[in-house]
């Protein structure tokens, strides 16, 4: 399956994160459920990851909320 790159402002910097085509639906799904953009969760989670990658925490956050829904 092909991935899905989609580019987003992070901390001042431009930065890319490659996806699923799944998890990017999950993860729209879940920004807006919060009342936030996807770019607005990608920060957060950028700031709450560790050594975790993002695509990752991604990944991890978008089963997560799968789990709770």
């Amino acid at each position: 399956m092909n991935l899905v790159k989609r580019s987003l402002s992070l901390s001042g910097h431009q930065t890319s994160v490659a996806l699923e085509p799944e998890f990017w639906q999950v993860l729209d799904d879940l920004a807006e459920a919060q009342g936030e953009t996807v770019a607005a969760l990608f920060r957060r989670l950028d700031e709450t990851r560790g050594v975790r990658p993002l695509a990752s925490s991604a990944r991890v956050a978008a089963l997560n909320w799968l789990k709770v829904r």
